[in-house]
């Protein structure tokens, strides 16, 4: 095989289902690998199936949460996988998580190049855990697959060994792909929430939602909210709210709508119909950026590694307090509101770039 396509979270299967496409539609030999980061349905199964991808060719079942132990128990299973397969020339990954240390970590013990899909972000904030495994992903890949002109800087600053290309986000390449399918749920969606307006809400990152004081900041935020919110509510941030008694007060909040975790082309229609959303997820400050959703974003936290959605206009980097980012909501409800007709993300092509790379770098 020539390519190792590593995903582990469903942030990754979407991003890297239009490299996976793009592959396909070229015919070029690779294997698609599943660590079982998110193992349960509706966290990463689904994704897989609603955006037509191949079944994994390997999936793990991963034994531990503990986040240094899943790194290792991460590492020994891909290695013997990657053993037994037959090492690839390359090995692919996107992001910031565990399973992307993990997979970067193996591929260099393995002498297996590698690229990094959506290198050189930074949010300079050492309190969170991704933050430390971008650094060091980006610090031991061959290519780095910067998203835009910001990261390749970053990266540059930084003095990485790697090639740097600025190819755009895949992201953009994903919304193009599969925007036509919301069209056939919006409505569906909008008489599911019986609302004319509302905020979408979402918080899960361990820096917000493991710490008592900020989690109960949020719950403020959403009893205190001038408009009807829908909360598509983490897994995590469920079992956080119930251990530390917050979840009864957030089950009384009558304008509040609390979802479970929803499949992609639900959440994008959630997104496409909201006025404003408030969130700290990296991901959908990219998405809010796209031309069909074009939403503004009150981000939840004190720094954001995509600064190219605040310097757009499209988002506003507000903190965790309930008096900045209720005042924050007011101001945004009761102005105009002007955004940018094109995304700072990406012209839709990142994984064409991407694949054009591999194949000139390494011959396939």
């Amino acid at each position: 095989m020539s390519v190792a396509v590593v995903v582990g979270t469903r942030p990754e299967i979407i991003k890297m289902a239009p490299v996976v496409k793009e592959l396909e539609k070229r015919d070029l030999d690779f294997v698609f690998v599943h660590s079982g980061q998110h193992y349960d349905y509706e966290m990463s199964t689904i994704f897989i199936e609603e955006l037509d991808l191949p079944n994994p060719d390997v999936s793990f079942r991963l034994e531990n949460a503990n986040p240094a132990v899943q790194l290792g128990e991460m590492m020994i299973k891909l290695e013997r996988t990657l053993e037994e397969l037959g090492k690839p020339r390359l090995m692919l990954i996107q992001g910031d998580t565990n399973t992307m240390l993990a997979a970067g970590l193996t591929a260099v013990k393995l002498g297996i190049r590698l690229g990094h899909v959506e290198a050189g972000l930074r949010s300079y904030d050492w309190r969170m855990p991704e933050e430390h495994n971008r650094r060091m992903i980006d610090h031991v890949s061959n290519y780095l697959f910067a998203p835009t002109d910001v990261a390749k800087r970053n990266l540059l600053e930084e003095n990485v060994w790697g090639e740097i290309y600025v190819t755009g986000n895949t992201i953009i390449d994903a919304l193009d792909m599969y925007f036509d399918r919301v069209k056939d749920l919006e409505v569906e969606v909008s008489e599911r929430m019986g609302l004319d307006e509302y905020g979408l809400v979402t918080f899960h990152r361990a820096e917000n939602v493991d710490n008592f004081n900020v989690l109960r900041n949020f719950v403020r935020i959403l009893q205190r909210s001038p408009l009807p919110l829908v909360f598509s509510l983490h897994p995590r941030t469920k079992r956080r709210l119930q251990e530390y008694g917050l979840w009864n007060e957030v089950k009384k909040i009558p304008h509040l709508r609390v979802l479970p975790p929803q499949g992609y082309f639900e959440f994008l229609a959630l997104m496409k119909n909201c006025r404003i959303i408030l969130t700290d997820s990296g991901g959908i400050q990219e998405e809010a950026t796209y031309p069909k959703i074009r939403k503004p974003v009150l981000v939840l936290r004190t720094s954001t590694e995509r600064p190219e959605a605040v310097m757009c206009g499209f988002a506003r980097v507000v903190g965790v307090s309930p008096i900045v980012v209720l005042t924050e909501l007011e101001r945004l409800l009761n102005e105009e509101v002007s955004l940018p007709d094109k995304s700072p993300f990406g012209d839709g092509k990142a994984s064409e770039r991407i694949v054009d790379i591999m194949r000139s770098r390494l011959g396939l």
